[in-house]
């Protein structure tokens, strides 16, 4: 499982020759945590692990006490998780690192963070060099079948949270635990109290907004009319991008071959994780499985979560397609070469796009998902990367 090759390959990395930091990022409730104790119970020799979490103020002097701790046994594994919440981290640590390398101690350290801005924003402002990462994704549909024995439709709903498997079967309970536990937590967290909101309530309505129009394309302005006090296109702009980077809530550019007319357009919603569309939703499984309509749009942001959590380390961007009313529901460019794929499952498009954008782009390969293609749990187990092979 993908997990375990994380684990293996961190491992690795660790028992060689000192060299560098290994830094492990990703969404709240993916498994970081989980992975760094299945490396503490096999490491052999000494090692301290602490965690910056929580309300506190965490600053360099909390930071000089846990290296310090594994200075005085002269070598160890050092693991700091929430890095993200010390202030400055990226300057100390790049500091205590450079210390130990002049002196030949032989520390190794794993930094784990949940803000992919933050910890983006020190590691290439400051420890250039000096790092290896490793991206932790939301869960796959290979990965809960196999750990949770979800089934297909299972996932599509309740999506890839392992923590929230074992809940499913009281749906109010796996709601509540859902929006307070991890959406909650990463939005006052991860966002409001790592980085300056000016309207925090605002940020929080474009989160719900977005799940709720999950696989749909709304322009700033119509967005701007669904919320109050919505400020302008930049503000939604940007707060849409830290949705982003909490591993929450994408808005997916539209594909025209100019970067300048990418950037310009209507973003399309996708969660990262489809147990967000589903909580905010307050629907209940069996209802929206038995409405083939809305279980369409279900399936398409499953299919949009998972080439979001797949392709983000992988050279791999990801956009739509419109002209009118032809639509493509994802193109994937890595290179020069484009990949365009459409859902189908459920619920009626035109059918037209594809055989258009394939015209005007000639893409490398382009395949329908679901009805009459793919089926679409096959795709959900696939690597999208090897529709570029």
């Amino acid at each position: 499982m993908h997990k375990r090759r994380q684990l293996s390959e961190l491992q690795e990395r660790l028992s060689g020759p000192r060299k560098f930091m290994q830094v492990l990022y990703g969404p709240r409730q993916v498994g970081k945590t989980t992975l760094v104790r299945q490396l503490m119970a096999d490491w052999q020799g000494f090692v301290h692990y602490a965690a910056a979490d929580g309300e506190a103020v965490w600053d360099a002097s909390w930071l000089n006490k846990q290296w310090e701790w594994v200075r005085a046994q002269g070598e160890g594994l050092l693991i700091i998780d929430e890095i993200q919440k010390i202030d400055n981290w990226s300057e100390r640590v790049k500091q205590l690192w450079d210390e130990d390398t002049w002196a030949k101690r032989s520390i190794k350290v794993v930094l784990l963070g949940s803000s992919r801005m933050l910890l983006q924003q020190g590691l290439s402002e400051s420890m250039a060099g000096r790092f290896e990462t490793t991206y932790m994704p939301h869960w796959s549909l290979s990965e809960m079948e196999s750990i949770y024995q979800l089934s297909p439709d299972q996932y599509v709903y309740f999506g890839g949270y392992p923590g929230t498997a074992e809940l499913m079967d009281e749906e109010t309970r796996w709601q509540t635990y859902l929006m307070n536990a991890i959406v909650e937590t990463s939005v006052s967290r991860d966002i409001l109290m790592l980085t300056r909101v000016d309207k925090p309530a605002l940020l929080k309505r474009l989160f719900e907004l977005g799940c709720a129009y999950s696989g749909q394309e709304m322009s700033y302005t119509k967005m701007m009319g669904q919320l109050q006090d919505a400020g302008n296109t930049v503000t939604l702009a940007h707060y849409l991008n830290l949705l982003d980077k909490a591993g929450l809530l994408s808005g997916l550019q539209k594909y025209a071959g100019a970067l300048v007319r990418k950037r310009a357009s209507s973003p399309k919603f996708f969660v990262h994780n489809t147990a967000l569309l589903s909580a905010v939703h307050g629907g209940i499984f069996k209802h929206v499985r038995a409405d083939a309509s809305l279980w369409g749009h279900w399936v398409e942001s499953a299919v949009g979560a998972h080439l979001l959590n797949t392709c983000q380390t992988q050279g791999v961007d990801v956009y739509y397609w419109r002209d009118g009313n032809d639509e493509v529901d994802f193109v994937l460019q890595q290179g020069k070469r484009l990949v365009a794929i459409e859902v189908k499952s459920g619920w009626e498009k035109s059918g037209q796009g594809l055989d258009k954008f394939a015209k005007q782009f000639k893409p490398y390969r382009y395949l329908l998902v679901g009805n009459g293609g793919i089926p679409w749990p096959d795709f959900l187990r696939m690597d999208p990367k090897k529709l570029f092979d």
